[in-house]
């Protein structure tokens, strides 16, 4: 009988000139990974070659200039690129900008295309990143163009998980971006993401308020009594456990987070401040809501070590399970849920 491939694990590589080489390398020079996944790295041999040498690495790599010649049980990188490319760690560089795009740009086209199966992407630099082609606040608004959905940034450990409203969104402006109608379908994503990707059947979901103290009956802004109050009524009365919204403040202290499988924060820093302090270094930035998986580490470029042989790969190494999990579930939540039962031509 034919053993099952591996996952196919596409790997952009970030900016170059942050940690995202360092990782990725030191990721799969434990020779262990290659059991759970064959990697496909979007670069080029000369780049990784550079960096092995660099952090005095022995790893073996497979150099492919097609994806087509993909090799199970090799550390196979996509030539993206020929030239040389000049690195030079911890400077921000919008010619170093170009080659984290390119790489983004060619594993996103693989996973469209069934090439690869999941993408984990290393950190890029926001505003090195940015041309004509790349006009996002991050690899979230990119892909959610690029593979379709109602993206959701969802940072995720096995014991926490946070879900966000609005993402990279200023201050100011967030009262205005909330509305009925997003907060319902981000809900949704977070509903349907929880049970088709961590098999939990029946979610129950924690929505932080938008104000201090949830806005104190309207005494701190209105928008938590006008808008979120009634829209998670409005989200209960259809049979999901949704409850809130709870001040922010004391919501993580007190480890209410305990009692529920996803929390929803309404803006970045809300979610993410609690998060990254709870679990820093081993959380999952996982982009759901689309058709595809794609996640990434729960950190940036982190220029101010970068270079130095010092880059803790664990949150890249868990975004590589955590991708792998993903994709399996979610294979087998859409072969249990489909109708067995086929349409036939009655015969009389």
């Amino acid at each position: 009988m034919k053993s099952a491939q591996k996952v196919k694990l596409g790997v952009s590589i970030g900016d170059l000139n942050g940690i995202g080489g360092e990782i990725v390398l030191k990721t799969f020079d434990d020779a262990r990974m290659l059991d759970f996944c064959t990697p496909v790295i979007f670069a080029s041999v000369k780049t990784v070659s550079f960096l092995k040498k660099h952090f005095d690495l022995e790893i073996n790599i497979h150099g492919i200039d097609d994806i087509s010649q993909i090799i199970e049980g090799k550390i196979n990188v996509l030539n993206v690129w020929k030239e040389n490319v000049n690195i030079s760690f911890g400077a921000e560089d919008p010619a170093i900008g170009k080659y984290a795009f390119k790489s983004l740009e060619a594993a996103t086209r693989a996973l469209k295309n069934d090439e690869i199966d999941v993408l984990v992407t290393a950190p890029i630099n926001k505003n090195t990143i940015q041309s004509e082609d790349f006009k996002f606040p991050g690899h979230t608004d990119y892909l959610a163009r690029e593979l379709q959905g109602d993206s959701l940034m969802f940072m995720i450990t096995d014991n926490l998980k946070v879900g966000l409203l609005t993402d990279h969104v200023a201050l100011k402006d967030i009262a205005n971006v909330i509305t009925p109608k997003l907060i319902e379908k981000k809900i949704e994503t977070i509903y349907r993401t929880l049970q088709q990707d961590f098999r939990i059947s029946a979610p129950k979901i924690a929505v932080l308020g938008i104000n201090p103290h949830s806005g104190d009956n309207g005494l701190i802004g209105k928008e938590d009594e006008e808008i979120l109050k009634p829209t998670l009524q409005k989200i209960r009365d259809k049979g999901k456990l949704v409850y809130g919204p709870f001040a922010a403040d004391s919501f993580f202290g007190t480890k209410n987070h305990q009692n529920f499988d996803a929390i929803v924060a309404s803006y970045h820093d809300q979610g993410l401040i609690p998060f990254k302090t709870l679990s820093f270094g081993e959380g999952v930035n996982y982009t759901a809501g689309l058709r595809k998986v794609r996640t990434s580490p729960d950190h940036g470029t982190a220029f101010e070590i970068a270079g130095k042989n010092i880059a803790n790969i664990n949150s890249f190494k868990e975004a590589v399970f955590k991708a792998i999990d993903i994709y399996k579930t979610r294979r087998e939540y859409k072969k249990l849920t489909k109708n067995p039962l086929k349409k036939q031509n009655k015969k009389i």
